[in-house]
């Protein structure tokens, strides 16, 4: 292929998956509040409905502040067999119209299509028929974004949801990025644009406004990454062999902690929030770590290893509560708890071209 030849991207993105598919099985659930997890005083929501979302219920959310959020909301069992069911018929149509294909959850995957498998001339109409077929096959919505890279489809995606289409031309790339919040770019996590609100920059505009030798300054080796996708510029291929080296999260507490039980707790949530996504996208490390920063900022971690990968949830929990309490207890009030999980397992694993729009 041509080195001149712009690729033709799209991001598929489920349409609340998880709460989806439980409204679609359950007729009693369609039109109401679902979150996807466990009620109980230490649960987390693993998906929320658009119901449910209206109340400000995200995943990863306590599920006490769920329901204190919305008290009619309905809390159903996660079902991950279903899920990955329903993901397996999503990914072979998928499989129908390339072969690069990179998932990046149960419910989320890059395609390159630049090549013209199904002869339907632009990658808007291919967008629009694996949607019908999605449709059709599971009888779920999904929404697509189309572009000439992947951080352009990625933000593309989600800005029809749910259930559409948006499309970001090469004429239109570079401005149309100066218009959105940097706090909604790949990459960009909450803290980061916080840093970057306090630093003026608020748009891609102005980010855009910054030399790289300023962005190298504030944000060290990412500084290349928000230099580039200011100007909607990413030269990332669709990889389908790519592999996430580790999985985590962590929360810094309203207040230091120096109660062994507050302190457990808070490591408990961390924990089953990477535990959902290691479900979710079927990515099971051997090593689990626990970081922590006490009211000093001095930080220190504590790993274990198993033997074979952490496929459950209780031995996720079990490791991180052990880890915790090798620091416990203590006299130097806690600030932050962190829960990562790495050393995951390998992964076992002359058409026309395809103009972008037409």
């Amino acid at each position: 292929m041509s080195a001149t030849v712009i690729r033709k991207i799209i991001h598929i993105d489920m349409d609340a998956f998880f709460a989806s598919v439980e409204q679609r099985d359950n007729v009693e659930l369609r039109g109401k509040p679902v979150a996807v997890g466990y009620g109980a005083a230490r649960g987390v929501v693993a998906a929320a409905s658009y119901e449910a979302r209206k109340f400000g219920v995200r995943s990863a959310l306590p599920s006490v502040t769920a329901i204190r959020r919305c008290p009619e909301l309905i809390f159903v069992p996660p079902r991950f067999d279903v899920y990955r069911a329903v993901s397996k018929q999503i990914h072979a149509i998928f499989a129908d119209y390339t072969d690069l294909i990179q998932p990046l959850s149960l419910d989320e995957a890059y395609l390159d299509v630049t090549e013209d498998r199904r002869g339907l001339f632009t990658a808007w109409a291919t967008a629009k028929d694996i949607r019908a077929r999605i449709l059709a096959e599971t009888g779920l919505t999904a929404s697509a974004g189309v572009s000439y890279n992947k951080f352009l489809a990625k933000l593309a995606s989600d800005h029809r949801k749910p259930n559409g289409q948006f499309a970001v031309t090469p004429e239109m790339g570079a401005t149309w990025v100066e218009g959105l919040p940097v706090a909604r770019f790949h990459g960009v996590g909450p803290k980061t644009a916080e840093k970057m609100l306090r630093l003026g920059i608020e748009t891609g505009a102005d980010l855009k406004a910054q030399s790289l030798a300023f962005l190298r300054e504030h944000f060290g080796s990412a500084a290349e990454w928000y230099y580039a996708i200011a100007r909607g510029e990413d030269d990332r291929p669709v990889n389908p062999n790519r592999e996430r080296k580790s999985s985590g999260t962590e929360t810094t507490f309203n207040h230091d902690l120096t109660e062994p039980s507050e302190i457990e707790a808070g490591v408990l949530r961390m924990a089953e929030d990477v535990w959902l996504w290691c479900d979710k996208a079927q990515a099971f490390g051997r090593t689990v770590t626990v970081k922590v920063k006490y009211a000093d900022f001095r930080i220190i971690t504590r790993s274990r290893s198993h033997p074979v990968p952490v496929r459950s949830r209780e031995l996720l929990h079990a490791t991180s509560l052990e880890l915790i309490r090798l620091v416990l207890p203590t006299e130097v009030g806690i600030r932050l708890v962190g829960v990562t999980v790495s050393n995951f397992q390998g992964a076992e694993a002359g058409e026309e071209v395809l103009p972008l729009f037409g």
